[in-house]
């Protein structure tokens, strides 16, 4: 095996392991920054070496063959690792710190706490991006992402932060509008603001039946909390959010928590990164600073 390795260059490795991953030698070349043709060629000298077909080549997409695929996957975990060493050893792009997290969480919790982690690190530059999609830590261009679930993605390091959860969130003029909302099942009645799945769950936290053939009474379902919370603070309605990611408006008596049951979204909110990159410098740094704001939060 050592012979076989002298004999392979890195290239190949690295042109290989972009087509796999991309399926596709178009876009493997794009990435790269070669030709089409040169990555047809590498990969047609890779199999040479080799005696075996890595790839099925269909007329519109390449697919892996299950050689293919056993190599794709070593190949993945050696590039990832060899890519995160070289990184740490020379400090290639130490000075950004790439975060990805959900809308409502970047603009609610994040973004106005991120500048006293600046503060703390002048010399680490933080590009904040919110995504409606699950990004792809492993391959995709970003450090640590803060997502909501369980803490059970393979191949990342999980730290929860806190509960993922959601309650009823309105204005007081609201609130008193529709009589004092003295017991959870008035807001059956109530101008609803979110999915009509999320109320339904609530409603059986909260231990209300709906009367069977309610007609609907939602008035906005957006696909963030951050807006369909604005809705509520406009006056539209009330609308199912986080206490603790609108805690400030809670505090300012912007917004009122009419009822005590929450209900819990995926399991919680947690900072999650590769394992392989666990000793990243700024990894560690943003993963201290932001557990040490979380042990601040009030219970």
């Amino acid at each position: 095996m050592a012979d076989i390795l002298a004999t392979i260059p890195l290239s190949a490795i690295r042109v290989f392991e972009a087509a796999a991953r991309l399926k596709s030698f178009t876009r493997a070349a794009a990435e790269l920054g070669i030709t089409q043709a040169a990555v047809s060629w590498q990969v047609k000298a890779l199999e040479k070496r080799l005696d075996q077909a890595l790839f099925q080549r269909l007329p519109r997409e390449v697919v892996l063959t299950a050689s293919g695929e056993r190599l794709a996957r070593a190949s993945g975990e050696a590039v990832n690792l060899l890519r995160a060493a070289l990184e740490d050893l020379t400090e290639t792009g130490e000075g950004v710190l790439s975060v990805t997290t959900m809308q409502t969480l970047a603009s609610q919790w994040l973004a106005p706490r991120i500048g006293a982690f600046q503060i703390a690190h002048p010399k680490l530059a933080v590009r904040l991006e919110s995504s409606t999609r699950l990004v792809d830590l492993i391959h995709e261009n970003f450090d640590v992402a803060v997502r909501a679930g369980r803490g059970d993605w393979p191949g990342l390091e999980a730290h929860y932060l806190f509960p993922a959860d959601q309650t009823p969130l309105c204005t007081p003029q609201m609130r008193d509008q529709l009589g004092g909302l003295a017991h959870p099942e008035n807001l059956l009645d109530a101008p609803r603001i979110g999915s009509d799945e999320e109320w339904a769950v609530w409603f059986e936290i909260a231990g209300v039946a709906p009367p069977l053939g309610e007609p609907a009474r939602l008035r906005l379902m957006a696909d963030s909390q951050t807006l369909e919370v604005a809705s509520a603070l406009a006056g539209q309605g009330v609308a199912l959010g986080s206490p603790i990611l609108f805690q400030p408006e809670i505090a300012a008596g912007r917004l009122v928590r009419p009822f005590a049951p929450t209900m819990v979204m995926g399991g919680g909110y947690w900072l999650v990164y590769p394992k392989d990159r666990r000793r990243s410098p700024k990894i560690a740094a943003f993963r201290d600073w932001l557990l040490a704001c979380v042990a601040d939060l009030p219970e």
